[in-house]
């Protein structure tokens, strides 16, 4: 009896410590059509710039690994809670890995003074509950201080991408900006594209032409002056004339005696 209600008392914390649990910043789980739970990478939000997009998938694989890269008896913990075990250095040593691989890597995609905050105090209630011994080192393996800051980075770029998808519709269509001017200064749309398209966007390809490719009657006629290894992006010609410096391409006249 005592052991079926230890088990019962189990189950029943499991299922209340899944609330507090942050999911898993680098994969999301889904059930397949055989109704197998699986994992596969989260992807990227779309509208965002390469630069915003490579810096959440660093961050994302960062915090897995610091907070979740293990599992032990369907506990999850990651290099955090190992390193602090060690008594006074391994404290140091996380808040050190927390801010530097996460929070310092996240404010490179230009965010608000507010989410900055609201990540460091994260951080800072990760490193009061480790000073706690053994028992402060379980609250930072569940409270997991480097996946709530995947989340809350993951969540505001969602809001710039969807930001910037709605502000290129509106000027596709001629009207006005939707967004208020001071909630731009804080989401900055399109924010490191620097004239690049967005990350998350279709790619058109290149296609490259030269007269060396073009058809057996072409190749029998005689190039015009000028068209000697010249190129074609998508039909249309590149470059500028050739400097007078350069060889140039001559025609010998033969005259009849």
């Amino acid at each position: 009896m005592t052991s079926y209600l230890q088990n019962a008392g189990m189950r029943l914390f499991q299922k209340n410590l899944e609330q507090y649990k942050p999911e898993d910043p680098l994969y999301e789980f889904y059930t397949d059509k055989r109704g197998k739970q699986r994992r596969r990478k989260r992807a990227i939000p779309p509208g965002l710039s390469a630069r915003d997009a490579k810096i959440l998938k660093s961050v994302q694989r960062r915090a897995h690994y610091l907070d979740k890269g293990f599992s032990i008896c369907g506990l999850r913990f990651g290099w955090t809670f190992i390193i602090g075990i060690i008594p006074g250095a391994g404290d140091v040593a996380d808040v050190t890995l927390n801010y530097f691989l996460v929070v310092r890597k996240a404010r490179q995609a230009e965010l608000p003074a507010w989410l900055v905050r609201r990540m460091l105090l994260n951080n800072a209630i990760s490193a009061l509950s480790g000073l706690v011994p053994v028992a402060g080192d379980v609250v930072m393996a569940v409270f997991k201080a480097n996946s709530r800051n995947a989340a809350l980075l993951e969540e505001f770029l969602r809001i710039r991408g969807e930001e910037f998808l709605k502000l290129q519709a509106d000027n596709t269509q001629g009207r006005g900006q939707s967004m208020s001017e001071r909630d731009s200064q804080q989401v900055k749309p399109g924010a490191g594209m620097s004239g690049d398209v967005a990350a998350t966007a279709p790619q058109q390809k290149t296609k490259f032409v030269s007269w060396s490719r073009s058809s057996r009657k072409e190749k029998e006629r005689a190039p015009a002056p000028g068209e000697m290894g010249r190129f074609v992006e998508d039909d249309v010609e590149l470059g500028a004339a050739a400097p007078s410096g350069e060889a140039r391409s001559s025609t010998i006249m033969v005259q009849k005696k």
